[in-house]
């Protein structure tokens, strides 16, 4: 059931990608706001309600209608397993500046180029070179790789229904909405939300990285990943994107000026610079890793048929 709930939501969202920002990001952002106006009181505990309320209240939701459909039809339970698995990826929706940055620097705009990463990563990017727009967009491709793909299907493979699917989602979503701001009131506020996503995306963020080192160079993908991992800053991806680097043979990190004051990044890896060619080798990791996921399901599925 699971192999085949992956499979069709995989291939729905390739033939037709989701508008992942207003039938999700938007809704789930709203939802974020309306409980932090409603709880925030600037201690934690009102952080750990309003995270319970938020994801509990939809994990409530899914579970349920999954456990009433299957009372009525196995299919129908089956389809919107389907459908909620294909609402929390969005992974061709979230990682399409990634391919129109590829397309700008092969086409040898870098205006073009320094516009679309802007727009994706929220941040300046003026004055950045070719190299350094192929780098950023890299890092920023393996973390979405992971956020909108690996780690959605990780926890949809290790629990119920699509309850899996949808913790990691929602969990994901307000760890980030509400640890924007600094404040050490919002920091209180926030904390359980961006302890409990860490929590949980604990596994799911060795097996990403795993996976890139298996597909990928073995060798320097484990020594970043053992080695370097904890210089990236702490947004909890230091993993995926040292594994990454490593399998790619890819300089990531590096200090650079955003936007115009310089930035301390550690560098990652020992290999070449980055440039649109390596951008294309990220694009095939994340695919070959995804295909090793679907194999192993596959041979487990398969296995357990065998075995009963």
């Amino acid at each position: 059931m699971s192999f085949f709930s992956l499979l069709a939501a995989l291939l729905l969202e390739q033939l037709r990608p989701l508008a992942y920002r207003p039938l999700v990001q938007e809704p789930l952002a709203h939802l974020a706001a309306f409980l932090e106006s409603r709880c925030n009181a600037g201690e934690r505990r009102n952080g750990i309600i309003a995270w319970l309320i938020g994801v509990g209240g939809l994990l409530l939701v899914s579970a349920g209608v999954h456990a009433a459909l299957v009372e009525v039809s196995p299919l129908l339970a089956w389809l919107w397993n389907v459908a909620v698995l294909y609402m929390a990826l969005g992974y061709r929706q979230c990682g399409r500046h990634y391919i129109e940055i590829q397309r700008a620097l092969g086409r040898g705009e870098v205006l073009q180029a320094r516009h679309l990463l802007a727009e994706w990563r929220g941040h300046g990017a003026d004055g950045l070179s070719s190299s350094e727009i192929a780098r950023l967009a890299i890092e920023e491709g393996l973390c979405t790789s992971h956020r909108h793909l690996f780690g959605v299907i990780a926890c949809f493979l290790v629990l119920p229904g699509p309850t899996g699917a949808v913790l990691y989602r929602v969990s994901a979503f307000l760890a980030a909405a509400w640890g924007k701001c600094n404040d050490a009131e919002n920091d209180d506020f926030a904390s359980f939300a961006r302890r409990s996503f860490a929590i949980i995306d604990w596994l799911p963020m060795r097996l990403t990285a795993a996976s890139f080192a298996i597909v990928g160079n073995f060798e320097d993908a484990v020594y970043c990943w053992r080695t370097q991992s904890h210089r990236w800053p702490a947004d909890g991806l230091g993993i995926v994107v040292a594994s990454g680097a490593g399998a790619l043979g890819v300089r990531l990190g590096i200090s650079l000026l955003e936007p115009g004051e310089p930035v301390g990044r550690a560098e990652i890896s020992t290999g070449e610079e980055a440039d649109v060619g390596f951008m294309e080798s990220a694009i095939s990791l994340v695919w070959r890793a995804l295909v090793l996921w679907v194999l192993l399901l596959l041979l487990v599925g398969l296995a357990s048929l065998v075995g009963g």
